[in-house]
């Protein structure tokens, strides 16, 4: 199968690592505007690289989406067009959505899209004790200060900056779509946000949020670019029950009814880990969900998550005003 994954980022360098170690006998190549990043893909990884997809000189299966979110749209487009199966990252803005839907159905075409969560050994754990014969409150704190995203690039000149596509609407867009599938959809809400950091950025930096479920769940959900350290912290409990998760794998821990204790959750799968990345961040969760793209291509299964699930998503972001 050939492969090209259009932006070469951290994201779309990700991917390509992933894809090349997952699928060896797979052929991956690289297209970015930006000669440093093409120049870098070509030496580190080893791959042919275009500036553009109309010199690419090779047939092509699959595209893998990994530009900046405000630009999806028409590469999404171009790409199902073109008859190629696409994954696509966050896209944090609905544009498009109804169009590249038709089409991909038109041509008989992939349209995937990118929900890490849900991949993650520790959200599907917490899914499976949120049952629906109890009422489920949780507090769930996401934070981490904006420079610190990428400190090696000026936040402005990275999507996360931008108004239209900030991050505190990333975090919402990457949490919401996994807590709304565990507790249910949300029928009320309660918002509180404002602006408490001197970051040169049009947009608020913090939201304290109530979340009513139509089963009558609660929650409290604390997003930030704010937070000096960078934290994710759950707290999950019900009559009898009670889930804590600092965000990696080896801190979700379960209340024993029996020894009245916290104790440690053993997850199956080993956890991988890539220097320079928060300890939140874990391969496994894109490799699984790499592995569910390739699985809806070959054979035809139903994915996770789509299109049609996320426009609600973002309906609700912009509710929230983020």
């Amino acid at each position: 199968m050939n492969i090209v994954v259009i932006g070469l980022g951290s994201m779309g360098k990700r991917r390509i690592r992933l894809i090349r170690e997952m699928y060896p006998d797979y052929s991956v190549i690289g297209v970015d505007a930006r000669e440093d990043r093409r120049t870098e893909a070509t030496e580190k990884l080893d791959i042919d690289t275009f500036a553009l997809i109309e010199e690419i000189d090779r047939k092509i299966d699959c595209a893998f989406i990994c530009t900046s979110p405000l630009s999806h749209a028409p590469i999404i487009k171009d790409c199902l067009e073109r008859k190629w199966h696409v994954f696509t990252e966050l896209n944090l803005m609905d544009a498009g959505y109804s169009e590249n839907i038709q089409t991909a159905k038109d041509n008989g075409c992939v349209l995937f899209l990118s929900a890490t969560f849900f991949y993650r050994e520790e959200i599907k754990y917490i899914r499976s004790k949120i049952t629906g014969d109890k009422k489920w409150n949780y507090i769930y704190h996401i934070g981490q200060y904006l420079p610190d995203w990428h400190p090696w690039e000026n936040y402005k000149d990275f999507f996360i900056g931008d108004k239209r596509t900030n991050g505190c609407r990333e975090i919402m867009a990457i949490e919401l779509p996994w807590l709304i599938a565990a507790f249910g959809s949300v029928i009320k809400s309660n918002v509180i946000s404002d602006k408490m950091t001197g970051l040169n950025i049009g947009f608020d930096d913090n939201y304290m949020i109530q979340l009513t479920h139509e089963n009558g769940n609660k929650g409290t959900l604390i997003i930030d670019v704010v937070s000096p350290v960078a934290v994710r912290n759950l707290e999950v409990y019900a009559e009898g029950c009670y889930i804590s998760w600092n965000g990696t794998p080896e801190s979700i821990c379960e209340f024993d009814s029996i020894s009245k204790k916290l104790i440690p959750v053993t997850l199956t799968e080993q956890t991988e880990h890539i220097e320079g990345y928060s300890s939140f961040v874990v391969e496994n969760a894109y490799k699984n969900e790499i592995k569910e793209f390739f699985d809806v291509v070959l054979t035809g299964k139903i994915p996770l998550y789509g299109f049609e699930q996320d426009r609600k998503i973002l309906d609700l972001i912009d509710i929230l005003g983020a």
